[in-house]
């Protein structure tokens, strides 16, 4: 799965085409959703896939559906060479932070930490038995309804107001 998740990642990275970027999102998005179903957390994957493959994926196609030709054009015109002497900070800053990562995987005992040693001993750890997404699921639709509606309802005006600047901007010309 992690494999899928970077390989497709990669792709949106690298690839000249602007479609063909987006469909491999979609695929990264629900590879990292199938990681968080392999770490038991089933709850984020849902949320993973609501939020960000059922909404933020959605809008991403109607803001590449809504572009004008010109802008697609001048968008896949670009010939920048992926490994350039422009891209140099880019490259040096992706492999320092692939360094710390390593650095912290490699060096990090998990079992060992005081905070976890301790949350151990004290009976302070979370079961996995689904009562705490119930509670989530519980509080979302009761005492957060109104936040979580309000929330919804501005995302779609953003929506709808996207929609109807970009048209009027293709009416215009």
């Amino acid at each position: 799965m992690a494999f899928i998740t970077l390989g497709s990642a990669l792709v949106v990275a690298i690839s000249g085409n602007l479609v063909r970027s987006i469909f491999m999102f979609f695929v990264t998005l629900f590879g990292l959703a199938g990681l968080y179903v392999l770490a038991l957390a089933d709850f984020v994957a849902v949320t993973q896939i609501v939020i960000y493959v059922g909404g933020i994926l959605v809008l991403i196609l109607f803001a590449f559906m809504l572009s004008g030709k010109e802008a697609l054009a001048t968008a896949q015109q670009q010939t920048n060479r992926f490994i350039s002497l422009s891209n140099a900070p880019a490259f040096l800053l992706a492999a320092l932070f692939l360094v710390v990562m390593l650095n912290v995987v490699f060096k990090a005992d998990v079992n060992n930490l005081p905070w976890v040693k301790v949350a151990i001993e004290t009976k302070n750890v979370v079961p996995v038995d689904g009562t705490g997404i119930n509670d989530i699921g519980v509080n979302l639709m009761t005492r957060y309804l109104l936040p979580f509606e309000v929330i919804s309802v501005l995302l779609m005006i953003a929506l709808v107001g996207a929609a109807h600047l970009s048209r009027k901007e293709a009416i215009r010309t």
